[in-house]
């Protein structure tokens, strides 16, 4: 017991070095883009307030928020430390919500505002930045939080359950892994409208809706379908979601607007859908899909093994 209590107290104190070195570096990348930008811009009036408060967001808070974090665990009060800075979390689920709006704000900025531009390039310029972009230095709190989970995990398990310690620390992780997971729900959600709005602008005309609220875009990828009256296979390309399959096929490669454009064939609806596979259990060259609708049946027909059981996979699970 004593020496597995020597081991924790080892990698425990390890692992709250750490914490503080790369918590020293992360307020001074913080600390450039408070000074050089946030407070010089304030001061300066480049910026209009409300534009100055969407680029930057709750940026200055959480610089606050990390600098007293830091105060506490050079002074060696972890447990205090965390649970302070655990209050402020919800911070970087603010950030992480405004990141997007943040990004285009300042690309239009960069485009629309002489002074601007000159004042970004003159504060890269200086030796402190070595070099990086403030587009670079914005993810920083995002990239922050993660590192955050990993650390007050490994601290949570090298503490004895019996230490005061414990129960503190054991409530940091919990804060940390909801903020972490809120964080993952914005990044998840922004890829799929990008996913979605990606797709609809791949589509000839506007008939077909790909923009629709609580769909998930899955897979997509080119696929042979089977003809019902041995006409010879037609190759097309499929983009499934989370309540759809849409069939499309190539536009004509030297029509003037849409050549590099595909053309909706057919969207059928998932919940009624029955998916077989009709070959491919082996380990045969491909398969054969077997795709049941109310009023249609499609079969769906790859030469790629892998291919036929992935879109198995994605269909089965879209289905249910």
């Amino acid at each position: 017991v004593e020496e597995q209590r020597a081991r924790w107290e080892r990698k425990r104190s390890r692992t709250a070095k750490e914490l503080l070195e790369t918590e020293h570096k992360y307020l001074e990348q913080l600390d450039l883009v408070v000074t050089f930008f946030v407070t010089i811009l304030k001061a300066k009036g480049t910026l209009k307030p409300a534009v100055l408060e969407t680029i930057f967001g709750p940026l200055e808070s959480i610089y606050s928020a990390s600098h007293v974090l830091l105060l506490h665990l050079e002074r060696g009060n972890l447990g205090p430390g965390l649970e302070n800075f655990c209050q402020n979390l919800e911070l970087y689920g603010h950030y992480a919500e405004n990141l997007e709006q943040a990004n285009k704000t300042l690309k239009e900025q960069l485009r629309k505002n002489k002074s601007f531009r000159r004042f970004k390039k003159l504060q890269e310029t200086r030796p402190q930045f070595q070099g990086r972009k403030l587009e670079d230095m914005l993810p920083l709190p995002l990239q922050r939080l993660h590192q955050y989970k990993h650390f007050f995990r490994d601290l949570l398990e090298n503490t004895s359950p019996d230490s005061a310690e414990y129960q503190r620390l054991a409530k940091a992780v919990k804060s940390v892994s909801e903020v972490a997971w809120w964080v993952q729900d914005i990044i998840h959600k922004r890829e799929n409208s990008l996913q979605l709005l990606r797709v609809q602008k791949l589509l000839k005309g506007q008939k077909t809706q790909v923009l629709t609220p609580g769909r998930w875009y899955i897979r997509e990828g080119w696929l042979l379908v089977v003809p019902s009256k041995g006409e010879e296979l037609k190759r097309r390309m499929f983009f499934l979601f989370s309540d759809i399959l849409i069939a499309t096929k190539p536009c004509h490669p030297l029509h003037p607007l849409n050549s590099n454009k595909l053309a909706c064939q057919a969207v059928y609806p998932l919940h009624q859908c029955f998916v077989d596979k009709v070959f491919g259990h082996t380990q045969s060259q491909g398969g054969l899909l077997s795709l049941s609708f109310p009023h249609k049946t499609l079969l769906l027909m790859s030469s790629d093994q892998q291919d036929i059981n992935d879109w198995y996979q994605s269909l089965t699970t879209a289905v249910r």
